[in-house]
C-alpha cells in the first residue's frame, strides 16, 4: 500500500513538468520574434487582449446577469 502512495505522490511532479515543457515550447519561437519592435508590440497586445477576454468571461460566468 506504501507504494501505491509513492507512486501516486509523483503524478504531480509529472504533470508540472509537462505543463512547463509545453509554455517552454509555445514561448521559445515568441520571444526569438520579440526583438522586432512592431512584433514586440504586437504580442505585447495580443496578450493584453487575452487577458482582458480571459477577465471578462470568468466575470460572466461568475456574475451572470439574469434575462429579463
Amino acid at each position: 500500500m506504501g507504494e501505491f502512495f509513492s507512486n501516486v505522490s509523483r503524478y504531480p511532479k509529472y504533470l508540472i513538468t509537462i505543463i512547463l515543457g509545453v509554455f517552454t515550447a509555445l514561448l521559445e519561437p515568441l520571444i526569438k520574434r520579440s526583438k522586432n519592435p512592431i512584433t514586440a508590440i504586437s504580442l505585447i497586445g495580443a496578450f493584453i487582449s487575452g487577458l482582458i477576454t480571459l477577465l471578462l468571461v470568468l466575470q460572466a460566468m461568475v456574475f451572470p446577469t439574469p434575462i429579463s
